[in-house]
């Protein structure tokens, strides 16, 4: 058989917002397709219409939009193999549960709520099965004309597939190796409810998939017990030559304790699980995303990449391209992936670091002016060039080091305490005088000439700088001082300087 083109898939439902662990799957197929020249197909799964949350596809598509993950075709995007929501494809389903039901593959069941919650009263460790079909109401021991009559009359009904006991099912995963599971543990897994005319997840993947030639299904390890079922569903359809390989993903667990990670994690450690902000149309409840929290959308997917795959190597910053080079599929663990949003914080100060000073400006700048500040974009990238390897996020930078952009109201009283010496209004008195005949004001003019003034007096270097630093800037941090006074300018310093004498005094 010719070797085929790579297709993958990403198909979320659009039951509200897209989890980080979705995108984390969703990184994963697109890396795996760009790898091998592939195509990465986007696809909604919305047949179950009760859970269907409004805006949620637009946000999925956003989402991706934002993090630079493109795909080929889809919902939104066209392509050849469409429709793409699969609540348009109901009359391509009902021809598959027509020939399964044709074949003897599946039947008709016709079970109420009342009578499943007796079998389970009733039978020990009900489940609808090959033991305990034949005693439930169903095509298989109610008569054909039974059957037809019951469908005519509009009883509602689903359709199970018939799942024979003794079977070795094999599912061959390329995290996972040969994953094998014997048929007896398996269940009559409904395939499609007559109420809604829909049929139910596991038909319609094995359907679409197919149709839709996905050659490797990359998914989270939640769906790895219902791979059998897949399986055995392809075998039933003869569809087993073109049988997708499966990858199943290790979980996202939380940052402290066991289990999943959720967005009670989130809200309690104070990190997003969403990508963008979520406001929830039902209970107006919003959520923090990745975006409005200040990450960049390359520390988003750098970080995310390096949860359950490791490269082999000691690097850790990668850019899109990189990882698709890099990516290798079964190299993902097959454990759990602890959630480290703290890491996820370094990645955005890594990549703060690589970005030009003109970047960071460029997202620097609207929050100097939103802060009254009408100021040069030179300036505002003259101060990002001191201080943004001090922070994470960008909108960090204003609380800062606004002391460039606004002289200070209050000093630090701690700093006060600790710093501002009985003498300190007397030597910044002198300082003032030092600076007044200073004619070039740069760092390279300042600097020799306070020193030297500093030595000359024998006055304790610490002494001076840190009431220096208190004057200008109003507590005791901050780059150095000569770039700070650079920076403000004669005019500016000294007038600080001024206010603090006359602030502070003997403090």
């Amino acid at each position: 058989m010719p070797e085929r083109k790579v297709r993958v898939r990403f198909a979320p439902s659009p039951t509200g917002p897209l989890h980080i662990g979705g995108v984390r799957t969703a990184l994963y197929n697109y890396l795996f397709a760009r790898q091998h020249n592939g195509q990465l197909v986007f696809r909604i799964e919305d047949t179950d219409s009760n859970r269907f949350v409004p805006g949620a596809e637009d946000y999925i598509l956003e989402s991706f939009r934002w993090l630079g993950i493109k795909f080929d075709e889809g919902v939104s995007f066209g392509g050849s193999h469409g429709p793409y929501r699969q609540s348009e494809r109901r009359e391509i389903y009902k021809k598959y549960v027509r020939q399964l039901l044709d074949e003897g593959k599946a039947y008709y069941a016709f079970d109420t709520p009342e009578g499943l919650e007796k079998a389970r009263t009733e039978i020990r460790n009900f489940q609808y099965d090959a033991h305990s079909r034949m005693r439930m109401r169903n095509s298989l021991t109610l008569s054909e004309e039974e059957v037809k009559r019951l469908i005519g009359e509009g009883e509602q009904y689903t359709v199970r597939f018939k799942i024979e006991p003794g079977q070795e099912i094999h599912v061959s995963d390329m995290i996972r190796g040969d994953v094998c599971i014997k048929s007896d543990i398996l269940d009559d897994k409904v395939l499609y409810k007559s109420a809604d005319e829909l049929p139910t997840y596991h038909l319609a993947n094995i359907v679409d998939d197919h149709l839709m030639e996905i050659t490797h299904v990359i998914r989270g390890e939640e769906w790895l017990p219902s791979a059998p079922l897949h399986v055995l569903l392809y075998h039933a359809f003869g569809w087993e030559d073109t049988m997708p390989r499966f990858a199943h993903l290790p979980l996202l667990l939380k940052p402290e304790g066991k289990g999943k990670l959720s967005k009670r994690d989130g809200d309690r450690l104070g990190f997003p699980v969403f990508p963008l902000e979520w406001h929830d149309p039902k209970s107006n409840e919003v959520s923090s995303g990745y975006r409005e929290s200040g990450y960049f959308p390359e520390a988003v997917v750098n970080f995310l990449a390096l949860l359950g795959w490791n490269p082999g190597t000691e690097q850790e910053i990668f850019s899109l391209d990189e990882l698709v080079k890099a990516f290798d599929i079964t190299k993902c663990s097959k454990s759990g992936a602890k959630f480290d949003y703290q890491k996820g914080i370094w990645f955005n100060h890594e990549y703060i670091l690589r970005k030009s000073n003109e970047e960071i400006a460029r997202l620097f700048a609207p929050i100097v002016a939103n802060n009254g500040v009408e100021e040069s974009f030179e300036r505002v990238q003259k101060v990002v060039s001191m201080m943004k390897d001090r922070v994470s996020f960008v909108k960090d930078l204003w609380p800062l080091c606004s002391f460039f952009f606004i002289a200070p109201t209050e000093y630090d009283a701690k700093t006060v305490k600790k710093r501002w010496k009985e003498y300190s209004s007397q030597q910044m008195t002198e300082l003032c005088e030092v600076l007044e005949n200073i004619d070039d004001f740069s760092i390279e003019g300042q600097e020799p000439i306070v020193e030297k003034w500093i030595t000359d007096k024998g006055y304790k270097m610490g002494d001076v700088m840190n009431a220096f630093r208190l004057a200008l800037v109003g507590i005791g941090k901050g780059p150095g001082m000569f770039d700070i006074s650079a920076f403000l300018g004669k005019d500016e310093t000294i007038r600080r300087l001024k206010k603090a004498i006359q602030v502070l005094g003997q403090a």
